[in-house]
């Protein structure tokens, strides 16, 4: 996504103070209604009235970020809690910006659990890296037995609108994922700027944007799988859908990052019904 904001000159980064920011909310059902019970912050981050665009079943939050990026230094929490039953989809009104380090490490925690027959997604617009970006990424999930999960990330490295690339700087991710106190999913790395994994056919192979949407739920029947692995992609983009069990991976490394918005849209579109059983309603801000 084209970015017209500017990363912050060396006189404001020496004047910035760096953001502590945290998110708590709590989601429980009640009467039949998904409810957003809890919602307290400390520092910028906020959520605003809940949305219920698909009925009361389904609480859409759409996290805001007040100064609009990330510089170094600051770090974000988000922590959210889905009780049992209930159905809540997070997201964001545009794309993450994750500007140059400055000589400090940003980083962002997110930590989501869902009750018995509870359903969350974690479903934000995609993160751009400016070049010179330190940055440190934590994204833990657990799972009552019967919970089902489905969460999207989108990584572009540096501004390709702008002729900006990912020269300098760091990416560490860290992402784990529980089902009933087992574990499903665990990986983590670190994408060092020039490094061997931008260029090697096992790591970006070149590519500037990486996009994974993670599924957990009831295992796909063939024709769903099949389906998600015919999903069509832009040419020379790396594309692929893997099952394992009760987990649903699907990833792709192009050079678009409106490609890649729209492919895995493609993809929960077709995953939401399998694997929370109802229909892919697209958050209005994905439409801004």
């Amino acid at each position: 996504m084209p970015d017209s904001t500017s990363p912050a000159t060396p006189h404001e980064a020496s004047a910035h103070s760096a953001w502590q920011a945290r998110l708590r909310l709590g989601f429980a059902l009640d009467a039949g209604v998904s409810r957003l019970v809890e919602r307290t912050h400390s520092g910028p981050l906020r959520v605003q009235k809940p949305l219920y665009p698909e009925g009361e079943g389904v609480c859409h939050a759409i996290i805001i970020h007040p100064p609009g990026g990330v510089v170094g230094g600051d770090q974000l929490a988000v922590n959210a809690t889905v009780g049992d039953g209930a159905h809540a989809l997070l997201t964001s009104p545009g794309a993450a910006k994750w500007y140059r380090a400055n000589g400090h490490v940003s980083g962002q925690h997110v930590a989501l659990r869902a009750g018995a027959g509870a359903a969350i997604e974690w479903l934000p617009q995609e993160s751009i890296f400016f070049d010179q970006a330190c940055v440190r990424l934590r994204h833990e999930v657990e799972l009552a037995t019967d919970a089902s999960y489905i969460g999207c990330d989108i990584v572009c490295l540096g501004r390709s609108a702008s002729g900006e690339t990912f020269n300098t700087g760091s990416i560490a991710q860290h992402v784990q994922i529980r089902r009933g106190g087992k574990l499903l999913w665990w990986e983590q790395g670190v994408l060092a700027a020039g490094g061997a994994l931008m260029a090697s056919p096992l790591g970006l192979a070149g590519h500037s944007v990486c996009a994974t949407l993670i599924g957990v739920g009831p295992p796909l029947v063939p024709a769903v799988l099949a389906a998600l692995r015919e999903i069509k992609v832009p040419a020379g983009a790396a594309f692929g859908a893997t099952q394992m069990k009760s987990l649903v991976v699907v990833r792709l490394l192009c050079g678009d990052s409106e490609a890649a918005r729209h492919i895995m849209l493609a993809a929960w579109q077709l995953l939401r019904p399998a694997l929370l059983g109802c229909d892919a309603v697209v958050p209005r801000s994905w439409n801004t």
